[in-house]
């Protein structure tokens, strides 16, 4: 990512980084007022912190009970933040420009081209609008399907206030729920509020660039200028690459967690088959960076944590609303794996050679997220005295930005949650994006033609 500079002090990707950490400020010191809790009473600022860096960084993981403690004027205000961390602050600036009619500079165009790592700074504006015109048509129908549920169940009112919440922290990826302390599962075998959450889930999750391209081709397709079964050849490798590995990741994740905790009684094993299978999808969905659960997370079996982390780790694809290192990264990494197996000089898929910067890229993104959620790992295992593979899965759900936990996030000490305050803000920003905004601010590095060597490897 080349940090383009816009202000003499700070270059692109500080402004980001500072942009998520300015409205995490604000809304700490709101959140912490009188009027945001259901009690009337301040609400401590570690409590606050988090509770408003895992809204705006979309993860769902909280030290207070979001139903119980914060009052309407609260919840208001995360469901504001959600929509904030989900578009993106930089959307969202650029968006109140065009609404205000502020002209949009060529800097602040490449601001925004930074901010999504979008190839071209052509058609910014066009692009912000597509964004709050895809995101807000999505939430309109996941919230009217949402209707048909709570309203009667909790009322015309309250009804309309939850499926409005609940269809933009699901497409947000948020996974904050106004439905209890055990989230939706009172949902668990409920097959119509499974599909709906999981539909709101994979559209945010699943990139805006997709999602048009998937429009524009199936318009074609439509108006006779295309033919059907041209569909996949027209489009373009990043959208192959990001739908064939959401679609694989979601069904293997699901028939993992179906054969691991099959006869598990604490998960899916007293459940009869049809309603395991939707367990499965749910959970294979959410470990996508949702966050909402339909079972308890302590209950799973070991195996399943270990394959869940991964998951969690590598989350949604770019330009969407997930967090999580990206399923292009880990594809990439795998496709260029399988081509130094195969003794290719190049990493090819689908007929197209990967750039050696997408590798290199690809490379750091992932080794800086584990490295970060390493030695978070390790201090939280000197300042915990909780089961190390409950502080794995909050580690990972936090980098990954998920929000699911094994119900030990409230017993975390105030160090404990500073670390998973932290680990949520680097996984919403990117770890790589984090570093860059902290080294120099030099974009001039000389490189030199130095002589190639080769070093022993394996």
């Amino acid at each position: 990512m080349k940090q383009e500079k816009f202000h003499p002090l700070f270059n692109t990707t500080q402004l980001i980084v500072g942009g998520f950490a300015a409205v995490i400020f604000v809304a700490t010191l709101i959140l912490m007022l009188p009027i945001s809790s259901a009690t009337g009473e301040w609400t401590n600022v570690i409590s606050a912190l988090f509770t408003a860096t895992t809204a705006v960084c979309v993860t769902g993981l909280v030290v207070v009970p979001t139903y119980l403690h914060w009052s309407l004027f609260g919840k208001i205000i995360i469901l504001v933040l959600i929509q904030l961390g989900g578009l993106g602050i930089i959307c969202i600036t650029m968006g109140l420009f065009i609404i205000f009619k502020r002209k949009i500079t060529i800097k602040e165009r490449r601001l925004i081209q930074e901010s999504y790592n979008l190839d071209t700074g052509a058609g910014m504006v066009k692009t912000i609008i597509k964004v709050f015109k895809t995101t807000f048509i999505i939430e309109g129908i996941g919230a009217f399907l949402y209707t048909f549920k709570f309203i009667p169940e909790f009322g015309v009112v309250k009804g309309l206030w939850f499926s409005v919440f609940h269809a933009i922290s699901a497409f947000c990826n948020a996974g904050l729920d106004l439905l209890g302390e055990n989230s939706l599962g009172p949902y668990a075998t409920d097959w119509y509020m499974n599909l709906v959450t999981m539909f709101l889930i994979i559209s945010g999750g699943i990139g805006f660039l997709v999602w048009w391209e998937i429009l524009d081709i199936l318009k074609r397709i439509k108006d006779g200028k295309l033919a059907s079964n041209k569909f996949f050849e027209r489009l373009s490798l990043h959208a192959k690459i990001a739908l064939f590995a959401t679609g694989v990741m979601i069904v293997s994740g699901a028939v993992i967690v179906f054969v691991l905790e099959y006869n598990n009684p604490e998960t899916i094993g007293n459940l009869n088959l049809s309603e395991k299978i939707i367990v499965s999808m749910f959970e294979s969905v959410t470990l996508r960076t949702a966050g909402f659960a339909t079972v308890s997370q302590a209950g799973f079996t070991n195996s399943s944590i270990i394959m869940m982390c991964g998951f969690m780790l590598v989350g949604g694809s770019p330009m969407g609303t997930a967090g999580g290192i990206k399923t292009t990264t880990v594809a990439i990494l795998l496709i260029d794996v399988w081509s130094a197996i195969k003794g290719k000089k190049h990493a090819e898929v689908f007929q197209r050679k990967i750039t050696d910067q997408n590798r290199r890229n690809a490379i750091s993104v992932t080794a800086i997220a584990i490295f970060v959620a390493s030695v978070a790992l390790i201090i939280l295992s000197y300042t915990e005295n909780i089961q190390f593979k409950k502080l794995l899965f909050e580690s990972f759900s936090a980098i990954g930005t998920v929000g699911l936990s094994m119900d030990i996030t409230s017993s975390l000490s105030n160090i404990g949650r500073l670390i998973i305050t932290f680990l949520m803000f680097a996984g919403r920003i990117g770890p790589i994006t984090l570093v860059m905004a902290f080294t120099s601010k030099s974009t001039n590095a000389v490189e030199r033609d130095y002589p190639e060597r080769n070093i022993m490897i394996g």
